[in-house]
């Protein structure tokens, strides 16, 4: 489903250049619920901010199915981002002015999906995250978990091949992230690819697979079993 080949990622410094992701080669296949674990300032959210063409700024290849990303410009990753991709972000981003079925369904909006349809389609994920009595309300009237949940919908109602979730239970307390992980679990056993990035030992346990970065390297892979005994990305 993706593969990325020597992604680099650096930016201008007072010291000259400063690398935060350093010759990545990673395969996602589709159904794989990845884990992407490390200390701060080890390439995590980088790394998944390239995944989600949420970042220009790198070099290497990275193939989204047949897709050469590293040569569509930025139009073409932003509709192949709204077709494919789906995020959960740890501070929720969802639009203050807008009610929760309004914020769900502005994915649909960027499609050629009739009216009709689309109330149908938040209709029934506002039921399938039991927040039907929270349609009306605006973010600023729900809890953190609630708002969470929210931005879970919104990311999945489009049905994307591929979800990212950036420490999607940083803010929640034990129940509540749980509750976001068990959901987690469900879509992936529906079929849809996961890549989560995450502090948490007890959230990795719910993926089937853990990437591991250090000082922007890949240092461990549960896949590849030859790079954890170097224990260096760097080969």
């Amino acid at each position: 489903m993706i593969e990325l080949k020597n992604i680099e990622r650096s930016y201008k410094s007072g010291a000259g250049q400063t690398w935060v992701l350093r010759r990545i080669h990673m395969d996602i296949a589709e159904g794989e619920f990845i884990t992407i674990m490390g200390p701060s300032g080890s390439g995590k959210s980088s790394l998944l901010n390239i995944l989600g063409l949420l970042d220009d700024d790198w070099q290497g290849e990275y193939w989204f199915g047949e897709q050469p990303v590293q040569k569509l410009n930025r139009k073409q990753r932003a509709d192949l981002s709204r077709r494919s991709i789906g995020m959960v972000f740890q501070s929720y981003h969802l639009l203050d002015d807008l009610t929760v079925a309004e914020n769900i369904d502005l994915p649909l909006s960027y499609k050629n999906i009739p009216s009709p349809e689309r109330q149908a389609m938040v209709a029934d994920i506002l039921d399938r995250f039991r927040m039907v009595a929270k349609k009306d309300l605006f973010p600023s009237q729900l809890s953190g978990g609630q708002q969470q949940l929210v931005g879970v919908a919104r990311a999945v109602i489009h049905s994307p091949a591929l979800l990212l979730a950036d420490e999607p239970t940083g803010n929640l307390h034990s129940t509540q992230a749980k509750e976001i992980m068990e959901l987690f679990r469900e879509l992936n056993r529906q079929g849809t690819t996961i890549v989560q990035v995450t502090h948490s030992d007890l959230n990795a346990t719910y993926g089937t697979r853990t990437v591991q970065l250090r000082d922007g390297w890949m240092v461990a892979d549960s896949a590849r079993p030859e790079l954890q005994s170097t224990g260096d990305g760097k080969a």
